[in-house]
């Protein structure tokens, strides 16, 4: 059976959330848990979810339900860390101060073997850094990345890098590429994945010097990679490609900016469903429709962004992760596992 570590104490909503969606992904997707924290606050977090349960709107945006999981039937093993990093700290210096913390002893757990993947929603700089450390990088890989999936029409697609490294060289971004593409095709299912370079403009002389020589280096590479050009911010969501590259600034921005943009919209739409009667009974008809959409789009349902390059399996889950987020991420916790992507990575450099 597959075990994932979960730093139970990451995150805005830490334990409470964080365990509550981890047993409920033990429950629906089969796995054996390592939850990594307070030990005595994970227990009291155990017992409240078997006696009370949990509640959750299921990714759908619209009233919550109580979620019963009898956490005595579940495989959970629990590793006591006496230290927590916060948001706030310097990554680098805060893994090797507090070596006995939740994210670090979780990282620990797949580079001993204990568990096969890890789950982390606190600091995205810690979650990385320990991984880095602690699982090391794949031969052929100079920094790992953080591969965000997104919806859109058709196929959901990825991009790479969502703010793991802020400063690229063309070779980097050559090597997300190739990431990204395996994730793409091992994950996610797609068939040859149609590589484009986020940019200001189609023209390959587009850009500023990153972008101009991740170009050169993307369209001389022999048709290794399916590279199919430029693409600008307005075609993300158009399924022109099927993996954007870009460095880890300009993809968070545009994750962040993505985000943003739904959360608008939707609380525009509601507010205007209330406005009059009118509103009411078109919003009151439009109800179902505006959950299906919704579920589509809410980053809850993807869970989390796995973090590509290293020698084992990281999940990083946004901040805010509530139940729903954290059940999601062990999911692709444990497809990433199943499929091997990593270790499809390094062959690719070994071919």
């Amino acid at each position: 059976m597959i075990r994932i570590a979960i730093d139970a104490m990451g995150g805005d909503h830490a334990p409470h959330e964080i365990v509550a969606g981890a047993v409920w992904a033990a429950q629906e997707y089969g796995v054996a848990l390592e939850l990594v924290g307070k030990q005595d606050r994970i227990e009291q977090e155990l017992d409240r979810i078997s006696n009370e349960g949990f509640y959750s709107d299921g990714g759908t945006g619209g009233r919550q339900h109580r979620i019963k999981v009898d956490t005595g039937r579940l495989d959970i093993k629990i590793t006591h860390a006496n230290e927590i990093i916060e948001m706030g700290e310097a990554p680098g210096q805060a893994i090797r101060k507090k070596k006995n913390s939740s994210v670090v002893l979780a990282v620990n757990a797949v580079a001993t073997g204990s568990s096969d993947a890890v789950v982390a929603a606190g600091s995205t700089g810690a979650a990385m850094a320990s991984s880095l450390f602690g699982l090391g990088r794949i031969a052929g890989i100079d920094r790992p990345a953080i591969s965000i999936t997104l919806p859109t029409i058709k196929r959901p697609i990825v991009v790479i890098d969502a703010g793991a490294n802020s400063n690229c060289t063309p070779e980097m971004l050559y090597q997300f590429a190739v990431m990204g593409s395996t994730f793409s095709k091992n994950v996610l299912g797609i068939d040859n994945p149609r590589v484009g370079v986020l940019n200001i403009g189609e023209e390959a002389g587009k850009g500023n010097e990153l972008a101009q020589a991740t170009y050169k280096l993307l369209d001389e590479q022999g048709g290794k990679l399916n590279f199919v050009g430029n693409i600008e911010g307005k075609e993300i969501f158009l399924s022109v490609c099927d993996v954007v590259i870009c460095d880890g600034f300009v993809g968070n921005v545009a994750l962040k900016v993505t985000e943003g943009t739904s959360s608008m919209l939707f609380r525009m739409l509601k507010q205007e469903f209330k406005s009059d009667f009118t509103g009411k009974v078109i919003g009151l008809l439009a109800k179902p429709f505006m959950k299906r959409i919704y579920k589509k789009i809410n980053y809850e349902e993807f869970g989390g962004a796995l973090l590509l390059g290293v020698k084992g399996v990281t999940i990083v889950a946004h901040g805010r992760s509530k139940s729903y987020a954290i059940k999601n991420a062990v999911r692709v916790a444990k497809e990433a596992v199943q499929t091997g992507v990593n270790e499809k990575i390094a062959k690719f450099y070994e071919e």
